[in-house]
């Protein structure tokens, strides 16, 4: 796991301590496409189950994990495909 993976990882369990927390670099599937480079890192999917989502809607979400992976969004990360989750949501 490379440095994006564990910024990611760290800095969700930090903002939202999830009670499921899934990360997966796509960036191979990717590769030769836009914002790809050598040695990945560039492409994630992330499936996350925390309380604070709880209430909100899918957008209000997503900002909240865009707010929180700023510093890679405007960086390294190229693209992140998201599922947030409330408890008890399938």
């Amino acid at each position: 796991m490379g440095a994006i993976f564990e910024a990611i990882q760290h800095k969700l369990t930090q903002a939202f301590q999830p009670t499921r927390l899934e990360i997966e670099d796509d960036s191979a599937r990717h590769a030769g496409h836009a914002g790809a480079a050598p040695g990945g890192e560039t492409h994630f999917n992330v499936t996350i189950e925390a309380a604070a989502f709880t209430g909100a809607n899918k957008v209000a979400r997503q900002r909240l994990i865009y707010r929180a992976l700023a510093d890679e969004l405007a960086g390294p990360l190229h693209a992140l495909s998201i599922k947030a989750l409330a408890p008890g949501e399938g």
